[in-house]
């Protein structure tokens, strides 16, 4: 039974049943995070149609299929024993005990988040940050991975590497909690963790055929995706950013404001660097600098002001930018430039947090007290910044490839798809329905392929496999 009520102004009162203590909860304060964990919802099939559109017309379905799937694993995941081994209150630096499993016990006292809200309304909303961020790592594997085994992959990736860190972020017996490091949303746990872990599975998976040749020189099949998902996730972004204060008051709005500039930056300045080349004004290019500008003012959007997140912006649009030529120079195929604008993205953010954040910011909810960052004299708060980057990059680069290589040599488990199903398309090979009416095959000279094949092999790669001589032409779809 939870014993709550209301008093005469109608504001909802939690009493514990051991204590007898009573807390008030304000309904704005929990209808503000309620639609916030709607509003990260929505980044989801955001996520999927803006990967979906920069990917070949084979594989456009599977990435917004995958995106789908993603938060279905992890909500079971954070359900069963996530929310526990994130945010146990007695949990030890590094993650959580099973206090929580299968939420029980998780009712109206008071978040570890925030006294602010109840536990109940915290789990819900942090679930959703949970999610996106699997999906945001398995992006990567774009065109040469197998949807099957993703869905043990994800279960076990949540619970080994986005747990831990989530822990040690936000929770506060975390050991960058403690430390005081300054994480207002997820620049580590969601952004770095997110992008390492696309890294790892990238170099993992290998380069798709054709990688460096003309073969694979191809533009996104669909920039309108590309536009729409990026609606989907700026718009859900502000409950990200905003509702990370937990709270409908000044820090939230403040968190919108400078969300929203920085994205603007970004994508201007994503779109002037690539301006320079081809003398073209980009779609594709002002979309992955807003997304740019945001993962960047993620970690620092409840700590700075408005004028430091145009700089925010700016850094990460050219940060980013610049690189997405690492593959290049160290040979991955990171097909989406998950890496590039994620993990590079959360690393600028969170050391532009060292240098710009304020206590007066911070204090804009009337309770947060912190030291600040440089702009406060706390030039400490980097090396902070710098440690939490770190751990976070290390810890899900090797954790995530000792997973993927764990699963590698357990039979039904390997996640790269076999040449003739890249060949063929994800969308045929893996799931036999289509996002659009016919899939165009005629960049895939050499080579041919039918259904049955793949079945025979599993849908795995093989190490002999040969190569034939026919010309595929466009395959019906209807």
């Amino acid at each position: 039974m939870v014993n709550v009520t209301y008093d005469a102004s109608q504001q909802l009162i939690y009493t514990d049943p051991t204590t007898g203590e009573s807390i008030t909860y304000g309904l704005g304060d929990i209808a503000w995070v309620l639609a916030s964990t709607a509003l990260v919802l929505i980044m989801i099939p955001g996520v999927g149609f803006f990967y979906s559109g920069l990917l070949r017309r084979k594989n456009a379905l599977s990435m917004i299929f995958v995106s789908m799937m993603g938060t279905a694993v992890v909500s079971f995941q954070w359900f069963f024993w996530g929310y526990s081994l994130a945010f146990a209150d007695n949990a030890s630096p590094y993650i959580g005990t099973l206090r929580y499993f299968g939420l029980k016990g998780v009712l109206g006292e008071p978040s570890i988040g925030s006294p602010r809200i109840p536990a109940l309304l915290f789990v819900v909303y942090q679930c959703m940050f949970a999610a996106i961020t699997a999906v945001l790592a398995i992006g990567a594997i774009a065109e040469r991975g197998r949807l099957g085994p993703l869905l043990v992959f994800v279960f076990v990736w949540s619970t080994i590497v986005y747990d831990p860190v989530a822990c040690w972020t936000w929770n506060s017996n975390g050991w960058s909690f403690v430390m005081g490091g300054l994480d207002f949303a997820g620049g580590t746990p969601v952004h770095i963790v997110s992008g390492t872990a696309a890294l790892a599975i990238s170099i993992y998976l290998g380069k798709r055929r054709g990688y460096g040749t003309e073969r694979l020189a191809y533009k996104p099949h669909n920039t309108t995706y590309v536009v729409i998902g990026t609606v989907f996730l700026w718009f859900g972004w502000f409950g990200f950013n905003g509702g990370s204060a937990l709270s409908a008051n000044l820090r939230a709005i403040q968190a919108c404001i400078v969300t929203n500039l920085a994205a603007s930056c970004g994508g201007l300045t994503w779109m002037l660097w690539d301006y320079r080349i081809e003398r073209k004004w980009s779609a594709v290019g002002f979309c992955s600098g807003a997304i740019a500008g945001l993962v960047a003012i993620t970690p620092a959007s409840g700590f700075v002001g408005a004028p430091a997140a145009v700089l925010f912006g700016a850094a990460a649009g050219t940060a980013c930018n610049f690189a997405t030529q690492l593959k290049f120079i160290f040979g991955y195929d990171d097909a989406l430039d998950i890496f590039a604008s994620h993990g590079i993205g959360g690393m600028v953010g969170n050391v532009l947090t060292a240098l710009f954040a304020q206590s007066s910011v911070a204090d804009f909810d009337g309770i947060t007290s912190i030291s600040g960052g440089w702009l406060d004299h706390h030039y400490i708060q980097l090396g902070y910044q710098l440690a939490d980057s770190a751990a976070g990059f290390g810890y899900s680069f090797v954790m995530t490839t000792i997973i993927l290589w764990i699963m590698h040599f357990i039979p039904g488990l390997r996640l790269r798809a076999s040449e003739d199903s890249e060949i063929l398309g994800i969308d045929d090979a893996e799931m036999g329905e289509f996002a659009y009416d016919y899939v165009g095959l005629e960049q895939e000279i050499g080579l041919t392929t039918t259904v049955g094949t793949i079945a025979a092999n599993g849908g795995s790669r093989e190490p002999d496999h040969h190569q034939s001589s026919s010309t595929m032409e466009e395959k019906p779809m209807s």
